[in-house]
């Protein structure tokens, strides 16, 4: 299996009840080693009004999300909406292709922490099954275990640290186009890493 479906998504916490903002969606393929950039998809999601959500908000999304937030009350979709905007993604012509109408596989960071939950809660479960596979490939899983074999330097697991060891952008946007964008580039790093090398000039 060689194509995925990079997807990040931006929320008002980590915890159970909070609400999606922002959801992004972009095709990889790791046989022609290509990120479709040009596929790439990004939506607000409505949420409630920035000074509602502010006695519950955590420090970091108070710093770094306020206005996201506050465009995402503004601009976004209505939350019901989510559904049709993954499908109507998917009957894209060109993404279509891509996956030749199966299931595509997820690929992310930490998804089963925030993504995939946000997705079935807002898509419906039933729904979501019927949408993607039940496979995922988390990249930052993934990594995890090239640590442990000794191809990455220890600790260079998280999304942030691999940015960083693989030079992809000086500074993380945290948009979830950007993030998506990102993990599919880094999953492409982590896959040659275990490509062959060549061997020695005689």
């Amino acid at each position: 299996m060689a194509t995925y479906l990079s997807i990040d998504t931006e929320a008002t916490g980590l915890a159970e009840g909070n609400f999606l903002i922002q959801l992004a969606l972009v095709p990889v393929d790791s046989k022609t080693k290509r990120v479709y950039e040009e596929l790439g998809k990004e939506t607000l999601v409505q949420c409630p009004s920035f000074e509602e959500l502010e006695p519950k908000l955590d420090s970091w999304n108070k710093e770094h999300n306020t206005g996201l937030i506050k465009a995402a009350h503004e601009r976004g979709i209505p939350a019901e909406q989510v559904k049709v905007f993954v499908q109507t993604y998917l009957k894209i012509p060109q993404v279509a292709e891509l996956f030749r109408n199966e299931r595509p596989v997820l690929l992310g960071k930490s998804l089963s922490a925030l993504d995939i939950p946000l997705l079935k809660r807002y898509m419906g479960w039933n729904l979501y099954d019927q949408t993607f596979h039940h496979h995922t490939m988390d990249v930052t899983c993934f990594a995890r275990g090239l640590a442990d074999s000794g191809k990455l330097p220890e600790n260079c697991s998280s999304s942030s640290k691999l940015i960083k060891h693989f030079g992809i952008r000086d500074n993380v946007k945290h948009t979830a186009l950007s993030d998506a964008v990102d993990m599919a580039h880094i999953y492409l790093r982590l896959v040659d890493l275990l490509q062959p090398k060549p061997a020695p000039a005689t």
